[in-house]
C-alpha cells in the first residue's frame, strides 16, 4: 500500500469504505463488515487502518496448560505484533464473547503495541485505563470493564470473528466509531477512485439540500440525479 492511499483511508470514515467497495464492485451486497455497536477509545483520532495481525485469548478461566508454555506463547504473541507487516492492526478475538471479562487493552498494552508500530486495535474483548491508554493508538473493542481476569493467548496467527466480521491473517482492516470492515485484496486498487466516485456522486445530493433555497422540487431534481449516478 503506498502512502497515498494510507493517506486517504486513515481520513475518510468506516461507511466511506463499505461504500466506496460497493461502488468498486459495482454492486450492492458487501459484506465484511462488524454487526453491532463497538466502543471506540479514541473516536476523534483517524481511523485505523492497516494489515490484520491476528490472535484468540480468554480470561474468565485460568489456562489448563502449563505456565512455561502460556509464556512461550505470549513471548511469541509480543514478537508476531512487533515484526508484523506495517501499518498492522491488532485483530483479537476473545474467546469468550459474549461474556468477556479480561481487560487485555489498557494503558500497558497499548503502549507495547504503539511501541512496536501498530496503528491499532480491533476486539470483541474489553479495554479500560481509558484515561491512561497510548495517544494515538485507538482501541475499538467489545466493552469496558475494570479487571484483566485471568487473560492469556490460546491461539497465534489464526483466522478470528469479531462482531460477525471474520478476519484472516493479512487482511486489510479499516476500524473507526463506527467498527470495522476488511477491504477485499482485489478492491484494494480500486478503491482510491471509488471513493472518490461516492463523494462525487454523494454531492449531487448534499450540495443542493445545503442551500438555503432547497425545497421539495429542487430534492426532486437532485435526488434523481444522485440516483442515477449511484451504486
Amino acid at each position: 500500500m503506498d502512502a497515498a492511499l494510507l493517506k486517504l483511508l486513515r481520513s475518510v470514515d468506516t461507511p466511506t469504505v463499505c461504500n466506496g467497495i460497493e461502488v468498486a464492485q459495482g454492486k450492492r451486497g458487501f459484506n465484511d463488515f462488524t454487526r453491532g455497536t463497538m466502543l471506540c477509545s479514541a473516536p476523534d483520532e483517524p481511523a485505523v487502518v492497516g494489515y490484520a495481525c491476528t490472535a484468540k485469548i480468554a480470561a474468565v478461566n485460568p489456562p489448563s496448560e502449563p505456565a512455561d508454555v502460556i509464556r512461550a506463547r505470549r513471548m511469541q504473541y509480543y514478537k508476531n505484533m512487533a515484526e508484523a507487516p506495517k501499518p498492522s492492526v491488532a485483530v483479537v478475538e476473545d474467546t469468550d464473547y459474549p461474556r468477556a471479562i479480561g481487560a487485555y487493552w489498557g494503558e500497558v498494552n497499548t503502549t507495547i503495541h504503539k511501541g512496536f508500530g501498530m496503528c491499532g486495535t480491533l476486539t470483541n474483548g474489553v479495554m479500560r485505563d481509558l484515561g491512561d491508554m497510548a495517544d494515538g493508538y485507538p482501541v475499538i473493542a467489545g466493552s469496558i470493564g475494570p479487571s484483566h481476569g485471568f487473560v492469556h493467548v490460546q491461539e497465534l496467527d489464526c483466522d478470528v470473528e469479531i462482531f460477525g466480521l471474520k478476519v484472516r491473517p493479512g487482511d486489510l482492516v479499516h476500524a473507526d466509531r463506527h467498527g470495522a470492515v476488511v477491504i477485499p485484496a482485489d478492491v484494494i486498487p480500486k478503491i482510491a477512485a471509488a471513493i472518490k466516485k461516492m463523494q462525487d456522486t454523494e454531492h449531487l445530493i448534499l450540495g443542493p439540500a445545503r442551500q438555503g433555497d432547497f425545497d421539495f422540487e429542487k430534492f426532486q431534481a437532485a435526488w434523481a440525479a444522485f440516483e442515477a449516478a449511484r451504486t
